[in-house]
């Protein structure tokens, strides 16, 4: 190998080899030249390289030793990383395993060891569609130009296997994630009623982009608008469609942390009662209807009447099933 290449092999070396507890010696970095990559050189074009390496930026540092003191990505970093592709149910386990294998590779042999649970990929969860990324990849080529996607919906059998339904022509405005899935927010000629509507990427498959232009996202007054996806998202919980509208609660204090994991910070205290607060916050009525189910013990709606009626008749046909 040629011996211009020599620094770039050294600083593979650092990366590989070292950390802020693991150093090496200009004779350690010669010796894995000659083993890793049967390279020979002498000290002085180590240490001519290590130079070049600091001059260009690299965080080389010595001390009884070389190493490399910090990363395009710290072992934390890599370990947030890692740990949300292998918790992840969007992706297929092939795909995890590859992406994980990625990023293992950024950090040193010795970060490996602190990711040891990635053995339990084969028994997490994973996704059975194989085309999620591409799929990714087109949709958001086709968000940027500004034009319609195709792709057919999938479902999932008895037989515990997917099979594909009905076809879809949608504008589509933005990917977001909820609840560990990620979705498609778009607009579909089908449902015109809705302005925006919902699809889960996992259950798309065969998606191609047309040279048709998406339709706009049209607001409440008539005026094309662009999606404000922080708000859209704290309105849409469960990524149920339909308008969001104002709901008044009174929940009990302890439930101000589930409000603000939810709902972010855009609601407002109207009322503080002993441990009661009353709340108004804005949200798709559907999404929060099954949201109050889930913190029954903590919520009670007081507006609008209509949630509260339903939510009243969903708690008489729970208590008539399990009575």
């Amino acid at each position: 190998m040629d011996k211009h290449n020599a620094n770039l092999l050294i600083l593979r070396i650092l990366q590989h080899y070292t950390d802020e507890e693991h150093h090496l010696t200009q004779q350690d970095i010669l010796q894995i030249l000659k083993k890793d990559y049967d390279m020979e050189v002498d000290r002085r074009t180590v240490r001519s390289n290590l130079d070049y390496l600091i001059d260009l930026g690299y965080d080389i540092l010595f001390d009884n030793g070389w190493y490399l003191a910090s990363r395009d990505l710290e072992d934390a970093e890599l370990r947030m990383l890692i740990d949300s592709v292998l918790f992840s149910n969007n992706l297929s386990a092939q795909q995890a395993r590859t992406l994980i294998e990625k990023l293992r590779s950024m950090g040193s042999r010795y970060f490996s060891a602190k990711v040891n649970h990635v053995a339990m990929l084969s028994e997490m969860h994973h996704s059975d569609n194989k085309q999620i990324l591409y799929s990714m990849d087109l949709i958001s080529d086709a968000i940027d130009e500004g034009k319609k996607i195709r792709f057919c919906g999938c479902h999932y059998g008895i037989d515990f296997k997917m099979h594909k339904s009905s076809e879809h022509v949608v504008s589509p405005y933005q990917m977001a994630a909820s609840n560990g899935r990620f979705y498609l927010i778009c607009h579909d000629g089908r449902h015109p009623e809705q302005t925006v509507v919902y699809y889960r990427l996992d259950r798309m498959t065969d998606v191609e982009m047309l040279d048709e232009p998406r339709e706009e996202l049209i607001g409440p007054d008539g005026k094309k608008q662009k999606l404000d996806l922080p708000r859209h998202m704290a309105e849409h919980v469960y990524m149920f469609p339909g308008a969001s509208v104002p709901i008044r609660i009174r929940a009990a204090k302890w439930m101000m942390e589930n409000l603000i994991d939810w709902f972010g910070k855009d609601f407002r205290i109207l009322e503080q009662s002993g441990d009661d607060l009353i709340v108004r916050l804005y949200c798709s009525e559907d999404a929060f209807f099954y949201w109050a189910l889930q913190y029954g013990g903590g919520v009670e709606v007081l507006e609008p009447a209509a949630l509260r009626e339903r939510l009243r008749e969903a708690a008489v046909r729970l208590v008539e099933k399990y009575s």
